[in-house]
């Protein structure tokens, strides 16, 4: 009677019929044969159910669906069949649609069955047995037998629940990992790195004129400072010890001498991706951000067109530096149907959907307001990939004059040797004439944004990451033989830690840098 029960639990919870199993046999009431084919035989049967299910409701589906994407659904899911019925066992709210969905198409049963088997032997032993090898030693410190059991059924399923989610397709795609996630495979190279170069902190002699070379903390607007005013979007910087009455009358002080006009951007001087950018259209929204702005804050002409990341690097020797990334930015955006809410449609986007919470924190609109049929709702006008905005690999656009153009812009900053501008052009065409206007510069802390394509595999976004602290090393190794030294240990963790707002060029052996005479290309 167990067996049948076991069996007949799975109609209810295949999870929690497989677990109960699973704590039977660590508590050797059962054999664990017998209660792993009970599980699968009542799995097996649910799944075939569904299938019918849907196989009985397909007359009146199929008479309203175009008879040639019928055809080309049942093909797709003819060539996926297993790969299909093995991710919707181990993906959670994937199997009902997957199976029911088969039947609609009318998918040969045979075929269908055999897949379904073979997902449900995959899946099955492996999560009772793991639970009896878990129950076993964990019910042992119980007591109770019963508080036990019921004990290692929540732990169990709340772990089960944990892992399944991170088969969710937002955790397997590279471009949602987080930055600990994401770094954390990076570190042995990176301790190799140290150990041929003698110095965990080398890399921050890549650019000696920014303090840690651009780790963490560095002021916007003095990195700007260094670069040519032709090329840089004009900014002022409002000071933090001014109460916020004087802070926005320096604000608008700066927009009308410069004769701009909204919208501007808003962002502080020392942030890191992203964080605390607006795009301000208003001088209503101008006074708001400014009186709840906290630390110094820049305000920035709004540079129009399109945004680009371009990282760039040069070693001390050469004569010319090199673009070896390039990022297309993309803001999305929901298109309204007049019946749906913007979280409604944010929902049913596939990519949308994986950063909800981001795109309603930075929505001008409600989440509750049904959007008017045809009207385009702008998700994030920020460019930074934490934010909400998507990340293309742009390298196809490469031309000499757009290299040329930023080796001539870095010679303006002395110190400089390594980072990403993030810049604006026009058009795609005025980018690869070398046609840009600088809105930021980052140093060693930043990246090769074009990882962050979908399209980019997990194993390319490893090897540009390898290279790209590869040459950090590199760079800082050959400053650290001109005389520059690197940022001690406790220094840079102090920078990392305080968020260092001030910005001294970092004297070595007497030297203070000089922007490179030499022109670009000779």
């Amino acid at each position: 009677m167990q067996l049948i029960w076991i069996a007949l639990g799975t109609f209810l919870s295949e999870d929690l019929a497989c677990i109960g199993a699973g704590v039977l046999v660590a508590q050797g009431k059962l054999h664990w044969f017998p209660a792993t084919l009970a599980c699968l035989i009542g799995i097996f049967a649910g799944d075939l159910l569904l299938y019918l299910a849907g196989r009985l409701a397909s007359a009146p589906v199929l008479r309203r669906v175009d008879a040639g994407k019928l055809e080309r659904a049942k093909a797709w899911l003819a060539r996926r069949q297993m790969r299909a019925v093995l991710l919707s066992r181990f993906t959670p709210g994937m199997r009902l649609p997957t199976y029911v969905a088969a039947g609609v198409l009318r998918m040969p049963i045979a075929r269908f069955a055999v897949a379904l088997l073979g997902a449900a032997i995959a899946w099955t032993p492996l999560l009772v047995l793991g639970t009896a090898w878990a129950g076993e030693r964990l019910v042992s410190r119980f007591v109770d037998q019963a508080r036990g059991a019921v004990f290692v059924i929540a732990a169990l399923w709340a772990v089960l629940w944990l892992l399944r989610q991170l088969t969710v397709i937002r955790k397997l795609r590279w471009e949602f990992w987080p930055a600990w996630a994401a770094y954390a495979p990076l570190l042995p190279y990176l301790l190799w790195l140290s150990v041929k170069h003698r110095s965990l902190t080398l890399f921050t002699a890549a650019n000696p004129g920014i303090p840690g070379g651009g780790i963490a903390g560095e002021s916007k607007s003095a990195i700007l400072d260094q670069l040519s005013s032709d090329c840089v979007a004009p900014y002022e910087v409002i000071p933090a010890s001014l109460n916020p009455f004087a802070r926005i009358q320096l604000a608008r002080k700066f927009l009308s001498e410069r004769g701009l006009s909204y919208p501007v951007v808003l962002k502080p001087d020392v942030g890191e991706r992203g964080d605390g950018v607006a795009i301000i259209r208003s001088a209503a929204e101008l006074d708001d951000y400014l009186r709840k702005a906290t630390g110094e804050t820049l305000i920035q002409q709004y540079a129009g067109g399109l945004e680009f990341g371009l990282f760039y690097s040069r070693f001390p020797q050469e004569h010319k530096g090199r673009l070896w990334s390039i990022t297309e930015k993309h803001f999305p955006s929901v298109t309204g149907d007049g019946a749906r809410t913007l979280e409604q449609l944010i929902r049913d986007d596939r990519r949308a959907a994986c950063l909800l919470d981001t795109y309603l924190a930075r929505a001008r609109r409600p989440a509750s307001d049904v959007i008017a049929s045809g009207e385009r709702v702008l998700l994030v006008d920020v460019g930074s990939h934490c934010k909400g905005a998507i990340f293309l690999d742009g390298r196809r656009l490469h031309t000499p004059a757009l290299e040329e153009a930023l080796d001539r812009v870095s010679r303006t900053f002395p110190g400089f040797a390594f980072g990403r501008y993030d810049v604006r052009a026009e058009s795609v065409d005025a980018l690869q004439r070398g046609q840009f206007t600088v809105i930021e510069l980052n140093g060693v802390s930043s990246e090769p944004t074009h990882i962050y394509d979908p399209a980019v595999s997990f194993w390319d976004a490893y090897r540009a990451m390898a290279h790209q602290w590869k040459t950090a090393w590199a760079i800082g190794a050959e400053h650290r033989r001109l005389g520059f030294q690197p940022t001690p240990i406790a220094g840079l963790v102090r920078l990392v830690l305080t968020r260092h707002r001030g910005y001294v060029l970092l004297q070595n052996g007497g030297r203070k840098l000089r922007p490179d005479p030499r022109p670009a290309g000779r």
